[in-house]
This record gives C-alpha cells, sequence and structure tokens, in this order.
C-alpha cells in the first residue's frame, strides 16, 4: 500500500531539462561545440556540479566546473520566463493526493535556493512539507541515500512510499531505497534504462498513478 509519494523536481514538476538543453545548447555553442542527447544524458538527475564534471570529461572541456556552472546559471536563468511551464497533469495529481491524506515531499539533486524559487514561481512551497536537496545527503542520485531520507521524514518504509521520477539516476536512486518507483520519461530521457521501476507512465495522471494514489 501506498502510504506517501515523493516527487523529482526537474523534469518530473517542470519542463526545466528542456530549459536545461537550451541553456546548454547555448553554454556549448560559445565553444564551438554542438550539444547532443549523449551530453544531456551526462548531466540528467545529477548534482550540478557533477552534472558540469560529466560534461567536462565527455567533451574534454578546459573549463573548471565551478565558472562552468555559474555561466550555466545565467543562462538558464535567462530563458525561464520564456521557457518554464509545469508539467502536464501536476495539479491534478497533487489534488488527488491531497484528497486522500497521503503525506508527500520533494527529493532534487538541485541546491536549496533553486528548489524553493522554482516552486514558489507556481506557489507550490507550502504543498510540501518535506523537501530534500543536494545539501541535504553525502552522496547523490543514483545513490538511493536521498530516498532513504525522505522515506524516514515522511514517517514511511521506503515500499510504502511512491517515487515519481523522469531520469535514470533518478529512478535507479529510488529502486535501490526499495521505493515503488514510478517513472515518467520524456522526450530528453525516454531511451533512459529504467530498470527496476515499477511502470513507465505517459504522464503525471497516467491511470496508473492515479490508480495507486
Amino acid at each position: 500500500m501506498i502510504r506517501a509519494v515523493c516527487f523529482d523536481l526537474d523534469g518530473l514538476m517542470f519542463n526545466t531539462e528542456e530549459v536545461f538543453y537550451a541553456s546548454a545548447e547555448v553554454l556549448l555553442g560559445r565553444r564551438g561545440l554542438p550539444m547532443s542527447r549523449a551530453a544531456m544524458n551526462a548531466m540528467l538527475g545529477r548534482r550540478p556540479m557533477e552534472s558540469m564534471q560529466n560534461l567536462i570529461d565527455l567533451l574534454s572541456l578546459t573549463d573548471q566546473p565551478g565558472p562552468l556552472l555559474d555561466e550555466s546559471r545565467v543562462i538558464f536563468h535567462e530563458l525561464l520566463d520564456s521557457h518554464l511551464q509545469v508539467m502536464p497533469g501536476l495539479f491534478e495529481l497533487l489534488d488527488r493526493i491531497e484528497a486522500k491524506g497521503l503525506p508527500k515531499g520533494v527529493a532534487t539533486s538541485s541546491p536549496r535556493d533553486y528548489l524553493e524559487h522554482m516552486l514558489n514561481r507556481f506557489d507550490l512551497l507550502h504543498r510540501f512539507p518535506v523537501t530534500l536537496t543536494a545539501g541535504d545527503v553525502t552522496h547523490g542520485k543514483p545513490h538511493p541515500e536521498i530516498y532513504l531520507t525522505a522515506a524516514e521524514r515522511l514517517g514511511v518504509k521506503p515500499e510504502q512510499m511512491l517515487v515519481l521520477e523522469d531520469s535514470h539516476a533518478g529512478s535507479k536512486a529510488g529502486v535501490t531505497a526499495g521505493a515503488f518507483v514510478v517513472s515518467v520519461p520524456h522526450d530528453h530521457t525516454a531511451d533512459h534504462d529504467f530498470t527496476g521501476t515499477r511502470h513507465q507512465a505517459s504522464s503525471l495522471i497516467d491511470p496508473f498513478i492515479l490508480d495507486l494514489i
């Protein structure tokens, strides 16, 4: 029985992966390089510094991860207003979870100021009493620490917690934690490995998810 729900943030609640892709195109274009699915996959679902280091390693860039991340963030925030959207079904799913009285939280690889900024843009922060970010754990996704901690904070066993994820790294973190994981892929993660997840949903209001709630 599902007794709590834990959401990923980027690509799951918001279409931020589209914004990340667009900002990475600008970032790499400044260096005479094209953006690619391989570059996107190297960054998805991981903590920011780890994402930048993966990109540097993949493309043999001469940049250091810190300055590269700072430049990327500036571009990202310049694109937010024109690109950012809520993923289909988010508000409907939240309403259903709250109607059932299930505790819920967010577990993201992003930093806390970013999480709060994104949730506040849509007046959502107050709807998530439990929020975990990159700074709250020692090991980032795909390590299971963040979802083990989320289950503890939500007061349930991992196997009683529905984890909603969009990427391989996040899904693997949930599966390894022993949670009930449903993946909701999008265009940038459709080819990811979702081994161990219980279902690949078409959206946040996929009948499989709604039946679980």
